[in-house]
């Protein structure tokens, strides 16, 4: 059974970094792709960045510059999403999943950007 698994999350001020980690196990196949995506307050779910190994990465451009995803050398279930130079309106739940045809969320991490 799929699962994904999001955390990392916290508070903190404009400004500063931040890395959030997901894990997803239970897939039959080896991952290639996977996306971040981000529930802002009040707004629904979207996707801010995906990437494919061997392939071509997207960020959104509120996060293009800043945020960088990237995949742990000794487990390939493992992303990662670093954060930079965060700003309030980065503030939402971040979630993981596939990059394409999401499905099965997790429960996500929260990211709070104080001013």
């Amino acid at each position: 059974q799929v699962r994904l698994v999001e955390s990392g999350g916290g508070l903190v001020q404009a400004g500063e970094s931040l890395t959030l980690s997901c894990i997803m196990s239970g897939y039959i196949f080896r991952i290639r792709d996977m996306g971040w995506y981000r529930q802002a307050p009040g707004a629904q779910r979207e996707k801010i960045a995906h990437i494919v190994i061997g392939g071509n990465s997207m960020y959104i451009n509120s996060v293009k510059g800043r945020f960088t995803i990237s995949r742990d050398n000794a487990n390939e279930n493992k992303w990662y999403l670093h954060m930079t130079n965060l700003k309030p309106d980065d503030t939402g739940v971040y979630f993981c999943n596939r990059a394409f045809d999401p499905s099965g969320w997790g429960q996500g991490t929260q990211v709070t950007v104080s001013s």
